[in-house]
């Protein structure tokens, strides 16, 4: 109810100023600027001296199937992309320059969409949401100031729809392998009065997945209203998604790999005996995330104009789980289906003393965040200024209910066996000014204070205490110079400073110490004619990096460890070119050295110093390619090249850790017909990904652990790994009626 009541006080709000304002001229000329201004805070335009990448609507269109938004980024610089279900569809991920996906800043509208606890992108929350995107920008390294968690990789920056003058309509639909099948409905009314503009989104995407049982069944929704005139810009948005999908974090080990890839482990039920029965069928997510934002840009004359933005989401879900006595206690060697481990003491059961039993739960999480943002630009001549602030709230509810127990030991259904409360607050204040010195020199300063509070109490999942009561004060400066040589080359520099604070899990584990990044950018853009090239060096030293381990914890959220020094220092080139009226090719390529200094690890129970090693889920090489053939106007036919050098999952260089490379190819196909009967056209869209059938895996993780039992006296280490194998050739066919 407070989520209706919330967007209904916006909607009201909207109606209330669009009744106070005139009708005038030219509406449609100036649509796009006022759509962009709700993004120029966290922006950089084309010959700024940060790094980074643009695609358009129209360029994520060409492979919109149902695929999620980190997959439509694959072939961007730097760039690697995963899946659970070995699909593009559920759980994906995304790594820029090795950094992984809670290190990647996510804006939509300039509003944070990373979870202010665990700092994570979760895309299966937003199915779909490709189909409401405008346009969006990757900046790599720490880019210009954004809002939310600092960049520590990339931030990501995304625009919704913008107003449309004409009224339109579309359906579109996918079907493709393991089941995968996308439904979309889209429409606008154009600008009603010249003012006025209604638009929306329904869609449903589903997949049985490429592993055993990772199935997916994501609904998601977007609807807009918009006021503009010469100079106001007023936008109610709302949107959020469903989305249930079956559990396959577990991965599985080398022999598996070698035997039956698509294994899924996830929820074994074995008898009392030790002999396995079935797989529970409900051990899955459910979760729904619920999104409302207001945004009002206010252009006064030519130099002066404001951006004020209001957002709440509220998100709420579970995770369901059968745990079984015996797998977790002889399989897993985990006490957690232990009376123990609930907080309940021994039992009698017919006589017999009971310690464990099976049971069903839900993880719980339920939080609301609420956001202000606000932005003035000044610009004159040859000065552009951009300050603003920034407040949000977010408040977080962790709980674990029982559903059932094999055995009576005292709960009653929804009894809850843990609970724990996170709140977090952020204040921001920033300043950005480009001035152009003089034809061929500009320069950039960019100044931002950070200030957050952290705190929680209560019980972990894993039935610990914590309690954390922490501030957080940065200081984020960025300063850079573009000189431009002649009308086809240019240069930049750049220097940034970023700090960011640990996350939850973090704090779990006893880290409490905040990261710092110097990032160097040194870059050459080359365009002329049909031709476009950008090159860039960077040096990112990191303090206190927080880097990935390669283990897990029990609900597959990866696990993360200070590394002391460390840096990554790389190349990265991206091109294209235009040949003749028929060909394109977009190549990159990111060749790098990502080091932790005198790394320091325990082994067979001595501390040992490996010196210089391999940061985790850091290839040396990313490479890919889009090949566009164009035979005749509207048919295009591409082919799309990635690949992805060797990796380790760990910080130790253990062979045991490696995942090899990969080099896959996708063919994309997109015929339109224009003007038919009752449609404006008619889009058909094919993708065979993976056409060479390369049997890969794109992501894993390692773990090690004493053995201080076989041997007593001796500490031994052991190593072990496990692998999330991608699918083999698949496809997907989409038709798109236009209206």
């Amino acid at each position: 109810m407070k989520n209706i009541v919330f967007f209904l006080t916006l909607l009201m709000l909207s109606t209330t100023l669009v009744a106070q304002e005139k009708q005038v001229d030219s509406i449609s000329t100036k649509l796009e600027k006022l759509d962009e201004v709700l993004v120029k805070s966290v922006r950089v335009e084309a010959d700024s001296p940060i790094t980074h990448s643009n695609l358009s609507k129209a360029e994520l269109a060409t492979r919109n199937l149902g695929q999620d938004i980190p997959i439509l980024l694959n072939y961007l610089p730097g760039v690697v992309t995963t899946t659970d279900a070995g699909t593009g569809v559920g759980y994906t991920y995304i790594r820029v320059r090795g950094s992984d996906a809670s290190r990647v800043n996510v804006t939509l509208n300039g509003i944070p969409f990373n979870d202010s606890e665990s700092q994570g992108t979760f895309w299966v929350n937003l199915p779909d949401f490709a189909s409401s995107i405008e346009n969006l920008q990757l900046q790599r390294g720490v880019g210009t100031s954004t809002n939310g968690s600092g960049a520590f990789g990339a931030s990501l920056n995304l625009l919704t729809d913008a107003v449309s003058k004409t009224a339109n309509a579309e359906i579109s639909n996918t079907v493709g392998s393991f089941g995968t099948r996308k439904h979309t409905l889209k429409f606008s009314t154009g600008l009603l009065n010249d003012h006025i503009e209604i638009a929306g989104r329904l869609s449903a995407i589903a997949s049985d997945g490429y592993i055993d049982r990772a199935s997916s069944d994501l609904k998601s929704y977007f609807l807009q209203g918009s006021y503009i005139n010469n100079k106001t810009l007023i936008k109610a948005i709302t949107f959020g998604g469903h989305e249930i999908t079956y559990q396959s974090w577990n991965g599985i080990d080398k022999a598996t790999l070698e035997s039956n890839r698509r294994f899924n482990s996830i929820g074994f039920q074995y008898d009392d005996e030790g002999s396995f029965q079935k797989f529970y069928d409900r051990e899955e997510d459910n979760y729904k995330q619920d999104h409302y934002q207001l945004h009002w840009n206010q252009k006064y004359n030519n130099n002066w104009s404001t951006n004020l933005g209001l957002n709440y989401t509220y998100g709420r879900g579970y995770f369901e789980q059968y745990v079984d006595s015996y797998h977790y206690t002889n399989n897993l060697f985990s006490n957690q289906a232990t009376l123990g481990f609930l907080g309940v003491d021994p039992v009698s059961v017919n006589g017999e003393r009971i310690t464990e039993t099976d049971y069903i739960r839900r993880r719980w999480l339920d939080n609301d965040f609420y956001v202000i943002n606000a932005s003035v630009n000044y610009k004159k001549d040859n000065l552009d200024v951009d300050f603003g602030g920034f407040y949000s709230v977010y408040n977080g509810d962790h709980f674990g209910e029982i559903l059932w127990t094999e055995n009576p030991i005292g709960f009653q259904q929804g009894d809850r066996y843990y609970s724990s409360d996170g709140k977090k607050n952020e204040f921001t204040m920033f300043g950005k000014t480009t001035y152009k010195i003089n034809n061929q020199w500009s320069a950039f300063l960019d100044l931002q204070g950070r200030f957050v509070t952290y705190e929680t109490s209560g019980l972990t999942s894993k039935r610990k205490a914590i309690a954390v009561d922490k501030t957080y004060d940065f200081f984020n400066p960025k300063l850079g110079v573009t000189f431009k040589i002649n009308n086809s080359n240019s240069t930049y520099a750049s220097f940034a400073v970023a700090n960011r604070e640990p996350r939850r899990d973090d704090f779990e584990n006893g880290i409490d110490t905040a990261e710092r990044l110097n990032d160097i950018e040194l870059g050459w853009r080359y365009t002329k004619n049909m031709v476009k090239v950008n090159t860039n060096i960077y040096y990112m030293g990191y303090r206190d990096q927080l880097v990935l381990t390669g283990a897990l914890d029990d609900v597959g959220a990866p696990v993360r460890a200070t590394s002391g020094k460390s840096y990554r220092l790389g190349i990265e080139i991206d091109a294209d070119i235009t040949l003749g009226d028929k060909f394109i090719v977009k190549p990159n390529i990111a060749i790098s050295t990502n080091k932790n200094i005198d790394f320091i690890t325990s082994r067979d129970g001595s501390l040992v110093n490996l010196g210089d090693t391999d940061i985790s889920y850091s290839p040396n090489l990313v490479a890919g390619n889009m090949f566009i053939y164009q035979p005749i106007k509207n048919l295009q036919l591409g082919v799309l090249s990635k690949y992805v050098g060797e990796q380790y999952m760990g910080n130790i260089d253990s062979k045991v850790s490696k995942l090899d490379s990969f080099f896959i190819n996708d063919i994309n196909i997109v015929y339109e017909i224009k003007d038919i009967s009752v449609f404006k056209s008619i889009v058909f869209t094919g993708l065979v990904n993976n056409i060479l059938d390369k049997k890969y895996v794109s992501n894993g993780y390692f773990f090690t652990f004493d053995d201080d039992f076989s041997n007593p006296g001796i500490i031994t280490t052991i190593e072990g790994a496990g692998f999330y194998p991608q699918a083999g050739i698949n496809f997907l066919l989409g038709a798109t009626l236009k209206f």
